[in-house]
C-alpha cells in the first residue's frame, strides 16, 4: 500500500471515465452482461408500477419532501441529514464542487468517478493504492494525516472487499471529510460494516445508490447522509429540482418495508450465487487465474495472464466482462465479473474455458 501524488491535469494513464456500460453498448448490446453491476431481472414489476403511477403528476414540479423523509426514517435520521441526488455519481460532483478542501485523497482501486469529479473541479488528487498482496485491505495509517477529504468504497468496487467499519472510522479526524461510498452495501447480507445512520463519526458522509439492487441506472436516484451543515453545502450546489418525480417515487418505494425485505432476500441469493461463481473460477487456478478474496459484493475481481485476449474471446462467445486496467492500482491482467444466476454462471464458465484455450494459441 502506498500513496501517489497526481497533478490535477493528468489522469496517470487510467481512463477514469470508462465504466462497465461501455462493454454492452453498440456491438455489445446482445451480449450476456457480466460487466455492469446492476442486479439482473430488475426493476421488479411492483416497482415499475409505482414509477409508472407517478407519471400522471409530471406537470407539477418535483416535491422531494416525502421521499426525503422516507429515506431518513429508513436510516433512523432526521430529514436534515439527507440529500436526494440524481444517482451517487451526482453526489461525487457536488462534493468536489461544494466542499473547500486542500488535500483530497482517494483510496484505490475503487469506483473512479470520485477522483474524476475532483479533478474536473480543479483539485489535485492523491491516491492511496491498496495492494493485491494484502488482499486490497485498508490500512488507515497509509492515508496521509493532513488529508482533509478521504474517499473510500465499502464494499469496494471493483475489488469486492468489505472493509471493517472500525477500520474506516479510524480515518475520521476533526477537520476531515470522510466519504464512504456504500452503493453496494444493500447487497451485503445484514449490511454488516455499514456506517449509514451513524452520527457519532466526525465528518462522515455516506453515499447510497438505489440503482444497483433495483435496476434503476436509467432513472438516476441515490442519496447522501451527512451532518446538516454538510447537506446544506451540497444542496446549495445542486440545481433546482435535481431529482425527477419518477425518481422520487422510486426512492420512497425502495425504502419501504416490502422493498427492504426483498433487498435482504436478494443479498442472500447474491451471496450464494457468488459462492458458486467463485468455486467455478477456482477450477482455473492451475491455468493461472486468481480470485481476489474474500469477495463480499455482487461482483468478483480476478487476475489472469492474457486477460485482454480472454476478454475479446469472451465477447465472440457472447459474454461481456469488465476490463480492470481503467482502475488505478490494477493493470490489464484484471477483470471484474458481475454475479449472476447459476445457469448464467455455468454458461459463462464454459465460455471462459474456451476463451482461455483460444488465448493460449
Amino acid at each position: 500500500m502506498h500513496t501517489e501524488h497526481r497533478n490535477g491535469s493528468r489522469r496517470a494513464g487510467h481512463d477514469l471515465r470508462h465504466h462497465g456500460d461501455a462493454e454492452v453498448r453498440d456491438d455489445g448490446a446482445g451480449l450476456t452482461d457480466l460487466a455492469v453491476n446492476v442486479r439482473a431481472g430488475t426493476p421488479p414489476a411492483w416497482l415499475r408500477e409505482r414509477i409508472a403511477g407517478s407519471l400522471t403528476g409530471l406537470a407539477a414540479y418535483p416535491d422531494g419532501r416525502s421521499a426525503r423523509a422516507a429515506v431518513a426514517a429508513r436510516h433512523g435520521l432526521p430529514a436534515e441529514r439527507v440529500l436526494l441526488t440524481a444517482g451517487a455519481a451526482e453526489a461525487f460532483v457536488l462534493l468536489a464542487r461544494a466542499l473547500r478542501v486542500r488535500r483530497p485523497v482517494v483510496v484505490h482501486p475503487q469506483f473512479t468517478e470520485p477522483e474524476a469529479a475532483l479533478r474536473d473541479a480543479g483539485h489535485s488528487v492523491d491516491r492511496v493504492l491498496l495492494r493485491a498482496s494484502d488482499g486490497f485491505r485498508l490500512d488507515p495509517e497509509a492515508v496521509p494525516e493532513d488529508a482533509d477529504l478521504v474517499v473510500v468504497g465499502n464494499p469496494t468496487n471493483p475489488t469486492s472487499v468489505l472493509h471493517p467499519a472500525g477500520a474506516i472510522t479510524r480515518l475520521a479526524r476533526p477537520g476531515r471529510t470522510l466519504v464512504v461510498d456504500e452503493a453496494f452495501m444493500d447487497a451485503v447480507p445484514g449490511e454488516r460494516e455499514a456506517l449509514a445512520g451513524r452520527t457519532d463519526v466526525p465528518g462522515l458522509v455516506v453515499l447510497r445508490s438505489l440503482t444497483k439492487t433495483w435496476g434503476l441506472a436509467g432513472l438516476r436516484i441515490g442519496y447522501v447522509l451527512a451532518a446538516p451543515e454538510t447537506i446544506e453545502e451540497l444542496e446549495r450546489a445542486q440545481p433546482l429540482w435535481p431529482v425527477s418525480t419518477p425518481a422520487l417515487a422510486a426512492a420512497e418505494a425502495c425504502v419501504s418495508e416490502r422493498a427492504l425485505a426483498e433487498a435482504a432476500d436478494a443479498a442472500y441469493r447474491v451471496a450464494a450465487d457468488r459462492a458458486h461463481l467463485v468455486a467455478g473460477l477456482k477450477e482455473f487456478a492451475p491455468d493461472g487465474l486468481t480470485v481476489a478474496e474474500p469477495a463480499e459484493g455482487p461482483f468478483v475481481l480476478v487476475s489472469l495472464d492474457r486477460a485482454p485476449a480472454v476478454r475479446r474471446h469472451l465477447r465472440t462467445l457472447g459474454f461481456a466482462v469488465r476490463r480492470g486496467d481503467t482502475f488505478p492500482g490494477l493493470d490489464e491482467n484484471w477483470l471484474r465479473l458481475a454475479v449472476r444466476d447459476r445457469t448464467t454462471v455455468n454458461n459463462f464458465l464454459q465460455a471462459l474455458d474456451q476463451a482461455m484455450t483460444l488465448a493460449d494459441r
